[in-house]
């Protein structure tokens, strides 16, 4: 599979295509045996790129369950020190809600669970899942900045932010990476001047999280009329063309479609490979066009 860089800064290339963890973790998650299956065969699928959160879980009282699963699934790998592995702190899941909360003590002691749940010593690229509007950006930025110069994280990476925030951000420490919602029906950090667009000027990675719709709007892609006829043509599925057009939009983006299922993932994978026509690009871009 084609690689891109996850930070010009960090010198780490993964996989074009990662796997998002979060569905494997979920309430109606599948048996534990069948979520290792999943994982397993996005990495012989060739993804080397894998992204969680210690807040994929049921509630408060399953905290680190997808970071627990990860870890269990890359022992059995035999390739498993090829495998970036990055997570998230900042969130708290009471009564099965998701709620910001992301000062300083907090993300210490999140970043020390992950630690223990990933069974590292430290971890390769932690990200701030979401800015709290009860705590200024940069106390929660400035916190991450200290676990990585203790080196419990080597690379920090925000997520849920615009460029304001971004720009902040950086201003108190390194940030190498931003994760946001990012497919052919939600194409707002698309435009013109924006977050992407940044990223690819200041050499950071975005990685789109939902890039097929998530857990529900993966049915209106494959309903999707025009990215039915153009997978059709091609012989491909509607979620390798709206993968294929992701990737397509910049060099920089590296989606991170999630499965439950086997076959899914190994599907999302093939996309890195489909390189689109002029034709299949301007037929996408008129059904899906990023406003400037």
């Amino acid at each position: 599979m084609m690689t891109r860089s996850l930070g010009a800064s960090t010198g780490i290339h993964v996989s074009a295509i990662g796997l998002g963890g979060m569905p494997l973790s979920l309430a109606g998650r599948p048996p534990e045996v069948e979520a290792k299956r999943v994982i397993h065969a996005a990495l012989e699928a060739g993804v080397t790129f894998i992204d969680t959160a210690d807040v994929y879980c049921v509630d408060d009282d399953d905290i680190g369950h997808n970071e627990r699963l990860i870890a269990a699934a890359l022992v059995d790998w035999p390739r498993a020190a090829a495998i970036t592995v990055a997570t998230k702190g900042g969130l708290v899941r009471p009564g099965g809600a998701w709620v910001t909360r992301a000062r300083p003590r907090h993300l210490r002691a999140a970043c020390e669970a992950s630690l223990k749940a990933l069974g590292v010593d430290a971890i390769t690229l932690y990200q701030l899942h979401a800015p709290d509007d009860d705590v200024p950006l940069e106390e929660s930025v400035g916190a991450l900045g200290d676990l990585r110069r203790e080196g419990k994280i080597r690379h920090i990476g925000l997520s849920n932010v615009n460029v304001d925030e971004i720009t902040r951000a950086r201003a108190i420490a390194p940030i190498v990476s931003v994760q946001n919602r990012c497919s052919v029906f939600e194409r707002q950090d698309l435009r013109e001047g924006g977050v992407v667009d940044y990223c690819a000027r200041e050499g950071l990675a975005y990685i789109a999280y939902s890039p097929v719709g998530g857990i529900r709007g993966k049915v209106r892609i494959a309903d999707d009329p025009t990215l039915r006829r153009v997978a059709a043509a091609r012989g491909a599925s509607p979620f390798q063309i709206a993968l294929a057009w992701l990737l397509d939009q910049s060099p920089v983006i590296i989606p991170i479609p999630g499965a439950t299922r086997a076959a899914s993932i190994v599907d999302s994978a093939a996309a890195a490979d489909l390189e689109l026509t002029g034709d299949e690009r301007a037929r996408l871009d008129a059904a899906f066009p990023v406003e400037v």
